[in-house]
């Protein structure tokens, strides 16, 4: 497997880049430390959209709206996103960020927990792009999978914890011990998942791409979601 640096480098060199207002929140996410999507799951989402063509997004984890922003780019005409945000100190920064973009019509900002809106929504969506508390996605699931059509693709950023998910529990902080083992159950569900078919990709710090299957498969493994 080719993981050497040097190769990365070479791919990222070949990147197309961003629009000039997507770069400049970059580089703010940067400066302030706010957590950002790296360039690879950047072009992960682009070709994704490309290829879904979703009318309706929703995005878990909005921070100050980058990756909201780089989706409604980058999707086609008309698409939708809905994105979730609950850290108040972010909120404001997203919304003007959306204003600025112009996008304050194709983006709906919904602020507070992840875990009581999603139980609230009850709309089908084409994509979902799970990017919050590493924790909690296990805990999102069920919602998450209620919500997304048949056919539909549900991608996952971080799994892969810096490569601490293939270590053992004891192996990993303390602090960090729930975290690994919710995000390796997480896993654990993509891939039995009796709805889902899904591909682990080594990019970033790991990326989950899920379709949603139109009915279980006697053959596979079942989740014990439904």
């Amino acid at each position: 497997m080719i993981t050497e640096e040097r190769i990365s480098a070479f791919i990222h060199s070949l990147d197309s880049g961003n629009t000039e207002f997507l770069n400049e929140i970059e580089d703010e996410c940067r400066k302030t430390n706010v957590p950002v999507i790296r360039t690879q799951m950047q072009g992960l989402l682009k070709f994704l959209l490309a290829v879904n063509r979703p009318r309706k997004v929703l995005e878990v984890g909005t921070a100050i709206g980058f990756s909201a922003l780089l989706m409604s780019e980058y999707a086609p005409a008309g698409c939708h996103i809905t994105t979730i945000e609950k850290y108040g100190k972010r909120i404001p920064a997203a919304k003007e960020n959306f204003r600025r973009a112009g996008k304050e019509d194709c983006i709906t900002l919904l602020e507070g927990d992840a875990a009581d809106i999603l139980k609230e929504l009850d709309e089908e969506f084409d994509f979902i792009f799970m990017d919050a508390a590493k924790g909690q996605y296990i805990h999102f699931l069920p919602d998450i999978l209620r919500l997304l059509r048949t056919g539909g693709l549900l991608v996952s950023d971080n799994v892969l914890q810096e490569g601490d998910i293939i270590e053992s529990r004891f192996a990993v902080t303390r602090r960090n011990r729930t975290i690994h083992a919710r995000m390796r159950e997480y896993l654990y569900e993509l891939k039995h998942h009796a709805r889902l078919e899904t591909i682990i990709l080594q990019l970033g710090d790991g990326a989950t791409v899920s379709v949603k299957l139109e009915m279980p498969d006697e053959n596979r493994g079942k989740g014990q979601f439904i």
